[in-house]
């Protein structure tokens, strides 16, 4: 055989060619190259532009200097209500996609989906027919609160529906219920996870908050979700006016409690609890550059992709601290305080904010915050913070005998500030919706 025409020594050019067809050919999901970052993410932002590639048009090319929309409209919760579905017991591709070690989905993805979908879902509440005025500018403000009610398996068939729940002048509550049958169950749908998105509108010319359609609750659950998520915007309205208190009295003294334990540790660590550990010992770090395929429609980094990056941060900080696979529990806030460029040097720094030791249930609270660091300014700045609440998974306490988590104590009077601050928030969350 001549060695030449040998398969190892053959010279074969594979050409690279997109997937997914480009604007203007013969395929329902062409679509404007501009709108192509949003499907760079998930097959759900591609269904997403299928069903409503009309409203994503507007977005990208408004009236050159419309005016801004002269009268607000009503609107009902039902007008704005989206679903989608995930069918992963026949979909393998899809399945591999959103498949983790666990076998369950993976949930740093599914959040970027929660978000692409109240993004959407804000845009219908605010889209109006006239054309001649210029589209508001609708971009994530806070996560209230993410709740995993049980595993997500990415064997069985998944259902994502969501709807505006409440809205005040420029700011809008979405609120999303994710649903799955149980394996050998039955074929009826139970909650798996629910989550409430805040989203804030501005105008897209200059820039300042913009008033959005009114909305009018019509059945009774939507009227009693109503005056929940109006109780939570007055609750953030507080809290927001009080983050930067002084302590006083008795506040004082649980401040000098937490710290107590730490100035041993920094003073005397011989002699130091040894089932405790300084925060700043449970730290990590890691750093990217924001790259122009994790944009948005709007040309920032999209919010979904940050909170993917910030969720598997906070799981490795989890499992490292705990020594044992983590299993999230729930999304306890998430602030978005700044956008995020393309080009944008992003560091996210992790921490155990604080555990709470319970033998059936260990709880570990970690803090997440990313900085957009720009070198050539020597400026730092915080773009977002994010607060997660993990415990271990049962299959893997039980393999381990006599396993308890540790506590975290800080060593600096900032850190002790942040923990009483975290919990404070978290105990005014519950006393709220307990008198409800």
């Amino acid at each position: 055989m001549d060695p030449n025409s040998s398969p190892s020594n053959s010279n074969t050019t594979i050409p690279v060619v997109a997937t997914l067809p480009a604007y203007g050919s013969d395929s329902s999901t062409g679509k404007p190259i501009s709108l192509w970052p949003g499907m760079f993410h998930s097959p759900v932002t591609q269904a997403l532009w299928e069903a409503k590639s009309h409203m994503f048009e507007r977005l990208l090319d408004p009236p050159v200097d419309a005016p801004p929309q002269r009268e607000l409209l009503n609107k009902t919760p039902s007008q704005s209500r989206t679903t989608i579905l995930y069918n992963f017991s026949s979909d393998y591709i899809l399945r591999e996609q959103y498949k983790d070690p666990w076998n369950e989905v993976r949930i740093g993805k599914l959040l970027e989906d929660l978000d692409a979908l109240a993004g959407t879902i804000s845009v219908k509440h605010c889209y109006a027919a006239d054309t001649t005025t210029r589209p508001l500018l609708l971009v994530t403000a806070s996560v209230d609160k993410i709740v995993l009610r049980k595993p997500i398996s990415v064997d069985i068939d998944l259902k994502i529906v969501g709807a505006v729940i409440w809205v005040g002048r420029s700011s809008i509550e979405i609120h999303l219920e994710v649903t799955q049958s149980t394996k050998g169950c039955g074929t009826s749908d139970s909650l798996a996870l629910s989550a409430n998105f805040i989203f804030v509108a501005r105008d897209s010319k200059t820039g300042k908050a913009a008033p959005v359609n009114r909305l009018l609750p019509e059945t009774e659950r939507e009227q009693f979700l109503f005056k929940e998520a109006e109780a939570r915007n007055n609750l953030r309205k507080r809290t927001r006016g009080g983050q930067k208190r002084e302590f006083e009295n008795g506040e004082v003294n649980r401040l000098e409690s937490l710290l107590a334990e730490g100035r041993i540790f920094c003073d005397m660590p011989a002699l130091a609890d040894r089932d405790s550990i300084l925060l700043r010992d449970t730290s990590l770090e890691n750093s990217l550059i924001c790259q122009p395929q994790q944009r948005n429609i709007h040309g920032r980094i999209f919010g979904g992709f940050l909170m993917h990056r910030a969720f598997e941060l906070a799981f490795s900080t989890a499992y490292v601290f705990a020594g044992l696979v983590p299993c999230f529990l729930e999304v306890d806030l998430v602030d978005f305080l700044r956008p995020v460029d393309v080009g944008d040097f992003l560091r996210f720094k992790s921490c155990v904010l604080y555990t709470e030791v319970n033998p059936d249930q260990p709880l570990i609270t970690i803090e997440v915050v990313a900085h957009v660091t720009r070198p050539e300014l020597r400026s730092s700045e915080v773009s977002n913070t994010f607060y997660f609440t993990f415990t271990v998974r049962p299959e893997a306490k039980a393999t381990k005998n006599g396993f308890r988590i540790r506590n975290v104590v800080p060593a600096t009077e900032e850190e002790a500030r942040r923990i009483l601050e975290r919990k404070d928030a978290q105990a005014l969350l519950s006393s709220t919706l307990v008198t409800k």
